[in-house]
């Protein structure tokens, strides 16, 4: 499981996971945690991220079922 679509923004910004853990001021293992699906995050971090990325966290926050090794042997 993922948040591709959070994966897709963050990178699409060019900014690293450590990146976000310090812009949310959380731990870098709770972000990670987030962006991969197993961690829900708090309303406020996704407030931020709302904010951060411009797109709606319902959005950011859909869980995919494609594990994210998957996803890269597909290209």
């Amino acid at each position: 499981m993922a948040r591709l679509a959070l994966k897709q923004a963050r990178k699409a910004k060019g900014m690293t996971q450590d990146f976000m853990a310090t812009h949310l001021s959380v731990n870098p293992r709770h972000y990670k945690k987030i962006e991969s699906g197993e961690s829900l995050g708090s309303i406020e971090i996704w407030d931020k991220l709302e904010d951060f990325f411009n797109l709606h966290q319902r959005l950011l926050r859909e869980v995919s079922n494609i594990n994210p090794v998957q996803e890269g042997n597909r290209l």
